[in-house]
């Protein structure tokens, strides 16, 4: 019996060491997967001394030095990798937090509570007892309240939600329409006016600007200024703030083509000949002083009947926001063009 026991023992111990061991070992030197970890010519290459490749860092002196001879093969060396220390029990030690967001009434650099946090999962997770959210509700909703004290603050909340609800716009465009409304909020433009009508005005910019146009009256429609009121508001508005912004982009018909394509649900070499179609008769002076989304809706119904995939007048119409009579002249000029160009008009 003593000597099962002794031997008992003696497994346990040979068992802890064994334990201890594989704790104390790893797999791959400290910070060998740390993105910030450098790579320098003086680590790679043996020294010029001595030959040897045992290189040590001073982390503090930004040195590398060779543990032979003394050699420095670098100095005053800059890490430019992310900080990476974690005084959290998580696994992940990025301290890299999200970026900045224009679209934003705080540009998200304030803290929040979440409600996540503070129900279910959260609160078990965070030791929050049923008991405790009451109070932790009551803290975030003070804690909502304190950013928007300032009337600046509660206009850029409110805009902020406009642009991204109602814009429409990709996500790029949606942070230009957002810096677009700062810079219009320090210049002054909003004051007087409508939140809602200069969140309007910087959406229509931001995407004339990135050519992706937008007509004024889906504009106005999305953000609930259809009366006619409403719509000479935006358009004075937006002619300002182009003016006060230097937002002067002239829109082209071929911008347009695009987005009607695809709202006339045309397939793809319909698209291809309005292209070619405007790049052949673009360049004439007929087209001085017409609406540039009717000679986009003309060059796509004309394509349309070139390639077999016709539409009727009203129903491009609709799409472009031209009256059918503005069309069929827009389509007398198109089909002149072409026949000075030696191209016959089709039936």
């Amino acid at each position: 019996m003593v000597e099962e026991r002794a031997d008992e023992e003696k497994a346990d111990e040979e068992k802890a060491d064994s334990e201890s061991q594989k704790m104390n070992s790893r797999k791959s030197p400290i910070g060998a997967g740390r993105p910030s970890q450098r790579r320098t010519v003086g680590q790679t290459t043996p020294c010029k001394d001595c030959g040897a490749t045992e290189w040590e860092e001073d982390e503090v002196r930004g040195e590398t030095f060779c543990d032979v001879c003394g050699n420095v093969a670098e100095e005053n060396a800059i890490d430019l990798g992310a900080e990476w220390t974690n005084y959290s029990d998580g696994a992940d030690r990025s301290r890299v937090g999200a970026p900045s967001r224009e679209s934003l009434s705080d540009k998200g650099l304030n803290t929040s509570i979440s409600r996540s946090d503070i129900s279910g999962a959260g609160a078990r997770r965070h030791g929050i007892k049923g008991s405790d959210a009451k109070h932790w509700r009551r803290r975030a909703l003070i804690d909502e309240r304190s950013k928007t004290r300032s009337s600046r603050a509660r206009n850029l909340t409110k805009a902020m939600q406009f642009i991204r609800d109602r814009g429409k716009l990709p996500p790029a465009l949606v942070e230009e329409a957002a810096r677009l409304y700062r810079h219009a909020a320090e210049e002054g433009i909003v004051t007087g006016r409508s939140i809602r009508g200069v969140s309007a005005a910087c959406v229509y910019l931001a995407a004339r600007q990135a050519q992706l146009p937008r007509k004024i009256e889906e504009i106005a429609e999305s953000f609930d200024m259809t009366g006619e009121m409403g719509l000479k508001e935006l358009k004075r508005t937006i002619r300002l703030a182009a003016r006060c912004l230097n937002a002067h982009h002239v829109t082209g018909p071929g911008e347009y083509l695009d987005k009607f394509h695809s709202d006339l649900g045309l397939p793809a070499p319909v698209l291809g000949e309005a292209n070619y179609l405007w790049d052949r008769v673009g360049e004439s002076m007929e087209w001085q002083g017409k609406k540039p989304s009717g000679v986009a809706g003309v060059m796509l119904y004309k394509a349309a009947q070139n390639r077999g995939h016709p539409r009727t007048q009203s129903e491009v119409c609709e799409v472009v926001g031209v009256s059918e009579v503005t069309l069929r002249g827009l389509l007398r000029i198109l089909e002149a063009l072409l026949a000075q160009l030696g191209e016959a008009p089709s039936n």
